[in-house]
């Protein structure tokens, strides 16, 4: 059924690849990446799926496995924050990004990844949330607003300027494309969920106290602040990463649909972590299992399981409180444990 499409896109991707001044740097990561696939190859004998047998695929799954975990991790501050919503502002503003690199590559002939451009606006535009809101005293969604809307705007105007050439290239990173995840992109991947993963284990603690007890962590010492940007450019990470398979439109869902459904049934906050990661990957892998059979969109597939899962997550909450257990807290009560950091 792929077949005809794997010989052109492998094509089409190990040619400018080849040529990209990040290859020998992302090298040794292509070699986890070889590894992976020859993981899938042998499962993909072992089970017989057709999916398995294309290396893009592997690649994409790969991707999605990551987001399944960057995502619920960074959105469990995020929605107990009660900041959903920056993970749709800096989806907007990553586009921006893209359409940046999509412009420079077009104008002035060069190889840039619009993956990268992507990385360094979110987390300008990351910083630039947290900025306004220090220095106007606005409200996060005030300066959410203004950041989106900004990005976008200046996304589209890059686009309009040179429409002939990133029209029909930026449809993937609005929409998301399980079938042109590159090696170089997927690579840029795995350096993202190494950064999130590493910089949230050593500050979960930090993180934690933030954002249950905002005060008492300044008053203890904690550089509140430091740690409110710490969060946003993580996000803004989270956000491009998995733009790649969810698209612009509906990336930030992953940040919150996982996480609200694990709340559910869910007691401490740790626990919560945990089972949104698990739905998440749950989402992921089913969603990209029905987008590739049923030949539909990635992104849009993915959502509708997320929410199917958290549906069924409400479902159980409710019967838990039915049969007399002690009844689910809501989103922003889950107990925050242990949040003593090394300042104390």
């Amino acid at each position: 059924m792929m077949a005809s499409l794997v010989g052109p896109l492998q094509g089409s991707l190990v040619g400018p690849l080849q040529a990209s001044p990040l290859g020998s740097v992302l090298e040794p990561l292509y070699v986890i990446l070889e590894l992976w696939s020859g993981f899938v190859f042998w499962l993909a004998g072992v089970t017989g799926l057709e999916m398995l047998q294309y290396q893009f695929m592997h690649r994409a799954i790969l991707v999605g496995l990551c987001i399944g975990v960057m995502a619920p991790l960074i959105g469990t501050f995020l929605v107990h924050r009660q900041l959903a919503l920056i993970g749709d502002a800096l989806a907007h503003t990553a586009f921006a990004g893209v359409a940046v690199g999509l412009f420079i590559n077009a104008v002035l002939n060069v190889r840039i990844s619009p993956y990268l451009t992507a990385v360094v606006v979110a987390m300008i535009s990351a910083l630039l949330i947290e900025l306004i809101s220090e220095a106007t005293d606005a409200y996060n969604d005030v300066s959410m607003a203004i950041v989106l809307s900004t990005g976008f705007a200046l996304g589209t105007t890059l686009i309009s300027i040179n429409a002939g050439g990133l029209a029909v290239g930026v449809n993937q990173y609005l929409f998301g494309n399980l079938s042109t995840v590159s090696k170089e992109s997927a690579a840029i991947l795995l350096v993202l969920f190494g950064i999130v993963v590493v910089t949230v284990g050593v500050t979960r603690n930090q993180l934690l106290y933030v954002t249950f007890d905002e005060t008492a962590a300044e008053v203890s010492g904690l550089s509140v602040d430091w740690y409110n940007r710490v969060m946003v450019m993580l996000t803004a990470l989270v956000v491009v990463g998995a733009m790649q398979i969810m698209g612009v439109i509906l990336v930030a869902a992953m940040l919150v649909v996982p996480v609200t459904g694990a709340a559910q049934v869910s007691r401490s906050f740790t626990e919560s972590l945990l089972v949104s990661v698990v739905l998440a990957e749950l989402a992921v892998l089913l969603g990209i299992g029905v987008a590739y059979y049923g030949q539909a969109t990635a992104g849009g597939v993915i959502v509708l399981v997320a929410v199917a899962i958290y549906v069924v997550a409400v479902f159980l909450g409710k019967l838990q409180t039915t049969l007399g257990e002690e009844t689910t807290p809501e989103i922003g009560s889950i107990e925050a444990e242990n949040t003593k950091t090394g300042s104390d």
